[in-house]
């Protein structure tokens, strides 16, 4: 009992702690008047850009989870093989400029490659790498998992290089557009807008479609779910079209955002997605959608907003810190996540 006690006594410890770091480092942020409004308001747009991009990767995470309760870590590699594959569209559209004068067909031919190559490595890994250990209990599917995330880094690496390829940057992408009175990059508004569009449609095909309603019944009881006659392997199937579809969709978003394409792109925003999963309440949709704009906020205005009050300099690197800083509080004071439910006690 007095070990348990000492347990909480620093938990609770920790917790104030961040509290005041984040309280005073704000106060002390907001007093000195360094940053001016509209840079705020650049921090929030990139924020919002960045996490509606985590947003659409973590729907991945929760969606296979929920289903398979299996962590999906091969995920954000899944994502970087949408982003390669609407390279080599987009490059050479570029080249020829089409991509310039015809923005509209441009982006769906590069979307549509991407969401298509994706979605096709996401259901070869299912019944390739993930069926035959879906009975199994223990340490195996997660090994698996991050074998396969090994695999298609590698296989990329050699097929295509080491070296960092440059998306290209048509014009219209560079223009700004004013809202009320600040200045909003095209890029930003095209994520943004396309991102909320295509969370909303995934989200509008799990709670009004039948399949949908399929993958809820299983993610319930898959065995009850079965009995009631829903064929299983077709819900996952299902399941890991739609993760497919979104991975290639923010593979490219986030080309787009960052530019650079290459082998191991897929690791970081992965692992940042997965946070955001668990921050929302992994197996959650809403919750995913939630985590990933508020992580992509935090990342973005946290090293400025939390460190620079106290006295420690903000520089752009820190962001991954606050990231990871936030996902290591949230599972040890909510591991439920925000939206998540508790897991609840066996049945007798």
């Amino acid at each position: 009992m007095a070990r348990m006690g000492a347990v909480d006594v620093a938990l609770w410890g920790m917790r104030i702690g961040v509290v005041l770091v984040v309280v005073v480092g704000t106060i002390g942020t907001l007093i000195k008047g360094r940053y001016t409004a509209a840079q705020w308001f650049d921090f929030v747009m990139f924020g919002l850009t960045i996490g509606s991009i985590y947003a659409q990767i973590a729907l991945g995470y929760t969606m296979v989870y929920g289903v398979l309760r299996l962590i999906n870590f091969a995920h954000g590699d899944i994502v970087m093989t949408g982003a390669f594959a609407g390279y080599f569209v987009a490059a050479p559209l570029d080249r020829s400029g089409f991509l310039q004068n015809h923005p509209v067909p441009g982006m769906v031919a590069i979307l549509v490659v991407a969401i298509a190559t994706s979605t096709t490595i996401a259901l070869l890994t299912e019944r390739i790498a993930y069926r035959p250990f879906r009975r199994v209990v223990g340490l195996a599917p997660l090994i698996c998992a991050i074998g396969v995330s090994f695999f298609l880094e590698q296989t990329f690496r050699g097929a295509f290089g080491s070296a960092v390829k440059s998306y290209p940057s048509p014009e219209w992408q560079r223009a700004s557009f004013n809202v009320i009175g600040f200045n909003v990059p095209g890029i930003d508004v095209l994520v943004i807008g396309l991102a909320l569009l295509f969370m909303l449609v995934l989200y509008l095909v799990v709670q009004r479609t039948r399949m949908g309603k399929a993958m809820r019944a299983v993610a319930e009881d898959g065995e009850a779910a079965a009995l009631m006659g829903i064929d299983v392997n077709k819900v996952v199937v299902f399941t890991f079209t739609l993760g497919g579809v979104m991975a290639g969709i923010a593979g490219v978003f986030y080309a787009f955002v960052y530019k650079q394409v290459y082998f191991f792109m897929g690791f970081t925003p992965g692992i940042k997605a997965f946070g955001a999963a668990v921050l929302g309440g992994i197996g959650s949709i809403p919750g995913a959608m939630l985590g990933g704009f508020f992580l992509g906020l935090v990342e973005s205005v946290g090293p400025s907003l939390f460190l620079d009050g106290i006295g420690i300099p903000a520089p752009y690197q820190l962001r991954d810190l606050i990231a990871f800083t936030l996902l290591i509080m949230v599972l040890i004071f909510r591991p439920q996540g925000i939206l998540g439910e508790r897991m609840a006690k066996k049945r007798a």
